[in-house]
């Protein structure tokens, strides 16, 4: 629908939105693409930092999913990512969305950055998925979801290769747009 690179891109507030957000090369796009069936929607890189703008898809009935640039280590300038964190203030300062889904590697889950926004989130509604679940053994999911648990009320794993977690995810996001933000 629109890439905004700055606040003043952003579009009039609407419909209901799902903010997805996390490291750089962590599968946010990867994500968006699984949970809406389509490949190559949201463009995906091994290289980090290749999302630069604020990325809104308009769903079948007008709600939206926002692609937001990723955090943490990313090859460009230390000036673009302060200009991309700005960016991402401005959005989740000006905004209300339904959820915002927090994606972290289930390989690496919880840094620092990732433990900062999600205390900033505070009581928003807030999914965390634990992408590229397929690089870990079961035995290994299992221990990483007990101790992402204790992260925000949903915890998930979730793979956009082997599609684990993706119908359970879509659903539950699907009932969020619905509803709507939480007040």
């Amino acid at each position: 629908m629109l890439a905004a690179g700055r606040a003043s891109d952003l579009p009039p507030r609407g419909p209901a939105e799902v903010a997805f957000a996390g490291r750089s090369n962590v599968g946010k796009s990867s994500a968006i693409n699984a949970l809406l069936g389509r490949k190559g929607l949201a463009r995906t890189s091994k290289t980090p930092g290749r999302t630069q703008t604020i990325n809104f898809y308009e769903l079948a009935d007008g709600m939206r999913l926002v692609d937001l640039p990723g955090y943490g280590y990313a090859r460009v300038p230390k000036l673009m990512r302060e200009e991309w964190k700005a960016l991402v203030g401005a959005y989740l300062e000006s905004r209300t969305p339904a959820a915002v889904v927090v994606i972290m590697d289930a390989r690496h889950p919880a840094t620092d950055l990732d433990r900062q926004l999600l205390a900033w989130l505070g009581e928003r509604r807030v999914l965390v998925l634990l992408s590229k679940a397929d690089k870990l053994s079961r035995a290994e999911q299992k221990k990483t979801l007990q101790q992402a648990s204790s992260l925000a009320a949903d915890v998930r794993l979730f793979s956009s290769v082997t599609r684990q977690g993706v119908e359970e995810c879509r659903d539950l996001l699907a009932g969020w747009l619905q509803a709507g933000p939480l007040e």
